[in-house]
């Protein structure tokens, strides 16, 4: 495969900075974007984005805190995207846009191109998919989707539950029973809106696991849940962007 630093237009007409990684070779295929999670474009998901190319697609993962520290580590750009509330919501959108389409003006792109986003980035991969022209989207254990964040939280971030009726394209939701954000019933209320918007989704709720459990670098850690979740993301993926 080939990884590289590229540099795109998102929102505002700014330059974002994000990481590919792309099979070698010709032939046409789906291209992924990835959403990190808040603590932002480390090298967990890079290793993401690769594992995206070795199963044929092209990746690409935007680093939604470029504008908020430029050239600054992962931690030090998410403790300054915290600092300043987040990443907004009309922002991440116009740089997922540009992701969408940079992924489609490739060489081999088959046209179709799928999200997924972990933590923070799953809320974010439902949010996209309500509002940009993507044929799939996952969300990993994405929390504050149909309730606000506590008074507490360190960045501003609203419920996008109203959002569920204008979903364009399959769902593909991955979850733990012992996540407390979103809890089990959070999932249920989600459910139940998809439901009755007539939405064609698809959830799993692993026993066992709780937040992050696919983040192989932590304790949340689960290697069962993680390898179910990423048959599901691979065979979601093989039936909605070919």
């Amino acid at each position: 495969m080939r990884c590289e630093r590229i540099r795109y237009v998102g929102a505002d007409g700014d330059e974002v900075e994000a990481y590919t990684a792309r099979p070698l070779g010709g032939g046409s295929r789906g291209g992924v974007v990835v959403l990190h999670h808040m603590p932002g474009w480390d090298r967990a998901t890079k290793e993401i984005t690769r594992r995206f190319a070795e199963l044929g697609y092209d990746a690409v993962l935007p680093n939604l805190h470029y504008r908020d520290a430029p050239g600054a580590d992962p931690d030090d750009a998410a403790a300054a995207s915290r600092a300043n509330g987040g990443v907004p919501d009309d922002r991440f959108l116009g740089d997922t846009a540009g992701a969408l389409e940079w992924l489609r003006l490739l060489d081999t792109s088959n046209g179709k191109v799928g999200s997924i986003g972990y933590c923070s980035g799953g809320r974010q991969s439902l949010l996209a998919a309500t509002a940009l022209p993507l044929d799939a989207a996952v969300d990993c254990y994405g929390g504050n989707v149909v309730r606000p964040a506590p008074s507490d939280f360190p960045i501003r971030i609203a419920p996008i539950d109203d959002r569920v009726p204008d979903l364009r394209c399959p769902l593909l939701g991955l979850f733990g029973e012992e996540d407390h954000n979103p809890s089990p019933e959070d999932v249920a209320r989600l459910e139940e809106l998809l439901q009755a918007a007539g939405k064609d989704y698809e959830f799993h709720t692993y026993e066992g696991a709780g937040h992050g459990f696919f983040a192989s670098n932590r304790p949340a850690y689960r290697v069962a849940a993680a390898n179910e979740g990423w048959e599901r993301i691979a065979a979601f993926y093989a039936r909605t962007l070919g």
